[in-house]
Order: C-alpha cells, then sequence, then structure tokens
C-alpha cells in the first residue's frame, strides 16, 4: 500500500483532493471549523444549480438563496457534529429555486488532522425525493389494494350468504330424501367456508393469523349456528401459542369446519346428553398436530337402516385438504367416541 511519501512529488496536491472530491457521485461538501465552504464535487454544483465562484468561501447556511440556513442543520453541524465526530441518516426538507421540495439524508464527519490544524467537516448529501414519491404511490397502491380486498370480501361473504339461504329454501321443499339430503350437505359446505372466510378476513387482520383466536372465533360461529341449548353440546379450542401464513388458516379452517360439523350432525344422538367436541392444535417449529374429538356414539361401518355412514364426502374433503398441507390423516373411534387427528412432521 502506497504511504504519503508517494505523493511528494506532486506539485498540485489541491489539484488531486479536488479531483478526488469530484469523483464522488452525490453532491459532497467540504467546511473549514467556521463552516465556510473549502470546496465542494461537482456533483454538488450540477445538482443545486450554483457555480464554483459564488461557493467556495462563504457560509454554507448563505449558499443560493439561504436554502441551507435552517436551525435542525445548524443543531446538526454546530453541537451534535463536534460531539459525536460523525452522523449518519438527517433526513432534512428544503425548498430549492427550479428544483421545488427536495428530501436529502446528510452524513457529516469531523476531519481532524495530526499535526494540530484546524478541523474540517465532510457533508455528503443524498437525494431521496425521488425515492419518497415511489414508497408514497406504492402505499397508495397498497391502500387501494386493501379497500379493493375489503370489497371483494364483503361481495363473497354475501353471495355465499345468499347461496346457503337458497339451498336450505330448496332442501325444504325438495320430495325426495336423498335430494333433500345432498342439498342440506351443500349448505353445510357453503357455512364452512363463510366461516373461515369471516374469520380468516376479519377486520385488521393482515399476513399471519394467531392460531389460538383464530380457532376460538371459527369454533364460537359453528356452535352458534349449528348448536342450540337443547342439544347441550359444547365445543372446546385448546391451542398452543403461535401463529401460521394466510393459506395455512384456509387449509386449516377448513378442516376444522368439517369434522366440527361432521361431529355435531352424526355423534349426538338426541338420547344422548352432555356432548363434547374438542379442537387441539399443537405446534412446534414446522410441526404441528390437530385432534378433533368428540365423546359421541362413535363411527359405524355401515350406515344404519335409514340412516348414512358418517364417512363420504366430509372424509374425501379432509384428505384432500391434509393432502395440501403435506400432512396425515389418522382416525380412532369407539364406545367413548371419535378422534381424528390431521398431523404434519
Amino acid at each position: 500500500m502506497a504511504d504519503i511519501d508517494t505523493f511528494a512529488g506532486i506539485a498540485d496536491a489541491r489539484t488531486l483532493a479536488q479531483a478526488m472530491v469530484d469523483s464522488v457521485i452525490d453532491p459532497l461538501v467540504v467546511l473549514d471549523a467556521d463552516l465556510r465552504v473549502i470546496t465542494a464535487s461537482r456533483s454538488f454544483y450540477l445538482a443545486f444549480g450554483v457555480d464554483r465562484q459564488a461557493t467556495q468561501g462563504r457560509m454554507f447556511y448563505e449558499l443560493g438563496g439561504g436554502e441551507w440556513d435552517s436551525p435542525e442543520l445548524r443543531v446538526l453541524l454546530e453541537k451534535i457534529l463536534p460531539e459525536k465526530g460523525m452522523l449518519d441518516g438527517f433526513e432534512v426538507h428544503r425548498e430549492f429555486p427550479g428544483l421545488g421540495l427536495r428530501t436529502m439524508i446528510l452524513a457529516a464527519r469531523e476531519v481532524r488532522y495530526e499535526n494540530g490544524g484546524p478541523r474540517s467537516l465532510l457533508l455528503h448529501i443524498h437525494d431521496i425525493t425521488d425515492r419518497r414519491v415511489l414508497e408514497r404511490q406504492v402505499a397508495d397502491l397498497l391502500e387501494q389494494k386493501g379497500l379493493l380486498l375489503k370489497e371483494l370480501q364483503h361481495r363473497v361473504a354475501n353471495s355465499l350468504a345468499i347461496i346457503a339461504s337458497i339451498l336450505m329454501l330448496k332442501a325444504r321443499s325438495a320430495q325426495n330424501d336423498e335430494t333433500r339430503q345432498h342439498m342440506t350437505d351443500a349448505h353445510d359446505r357453503i357455512l364452512s367456508l363463510a366461516a373461515v372466510q369471516g374469520h380468516l378476513y376479519a377486520p385488521g387482520r393482515t399476513g399471519s393469523v394467531d392460531v389460538a383466536p383464530y380457532l376460538e372465533k371459527l369454533c364460537g360461529a359453528l356452535a352458534k349456528s349449528m348448536t342450540s341449548k337443547e342439544s347441550g353440546v359444547v365445543i372446546e379450542v385448546i391451542a398452543s401459542e403461535g401463529a401460521f401464513s394466510s393459506s395455512h388458516a384456509v387449509s386449516l379452517g377448513l378442516i376444522v369446519t368439517e369434522l366440527v360439523i361432521n361431529a355435531l350432525k352424526h355423534a349426538f344422538p338426541p338420547s344422548l346428553n352432555g356432548g363434547r367436541i374438542v379442537v387441539n392444535y399443537q405446534m412446534k417449529e414446522a410441526a404441528w398436530a390437530l385432534t378433533v374429538s368428540d365423546n359421541g356414539t362413535g363411527l359405524v361401518e355401515k350406515p344404519p337402516p335409514g340412516g348414512r355412514s358418517r364417512s363420504g364426502l366430509g372424509t374425501s374433503i379432509v384428505d384432500a385438504l391434509a393432502h395440501q398441507l403435506s400432512a396425515t390423516v389418522s382416525t380412532s373411534t369407539g364406545l367413548n367416541g371419535t378422534t381424528v387427528t390431521i398431523r404434519r412432521t
């Protein structure tokens, strides 16, 4: 590495120093201890429309039409910089003739010489006006997107409610039992979608979804819409702390809704009192397990006379959603009820 002696033969060290200053892309000003301009970079003169003769030797605050004369900048250069020796990221907003309002980030360094000579200050100016305009445009677009998304969600919720109502009306008027049952099943699936949509896109919710509140609100809505005081069925949620992505929440919410609806429809005959459904979700890093259990009558291999099996479309939906989550499904059943576990390891 060359030392200072390498430049001993240079006749005009000032010319070299000025060339180095002029090579800086962003505006740079060199000030003396009294804040008079020793020199400035070519980029400074071009950016602010001033010339070298009208700049060098003048107080920094007097440059141009006094655009740099501001209380915050005086505090920066006269008090804060001497105490700290360096400053970064100081944002200022100044109005310049022909340029308009500019937003700039200032960085400053104090230079002290070994021979004890007067100190100098290096002031680097980075214009971020265009970046701030772009950031505001992006923020405006995101706000517009949010409003459009809210409107879309509102329309989806209304559409689902209308479809569910039409299906229930058709089911009640259907003459054929099988047709009535298919329409009732379709109605329940629409309610499932509506419940997930309503709680996943609740006002103020963005990004990731907190596990426990999401499942509690979802199961609370299911209990309110599908249980009665006479049935005595209780839905309980047990969930570890944590959050999952919106896409994960959609699939998980549909699985929970499907399993809870299935249990409510088939696990608790009128003669059974004290029905209970437990939704348990536990997660540890990327691994998680969802268990939906009931204390009902248990699954049957064959549908009873005039009845229906608790497997079928609902099971297919759960299997497909679990596959999307790279999870496995296992079911255990007996006299004490049924437990369905969806697990990803």
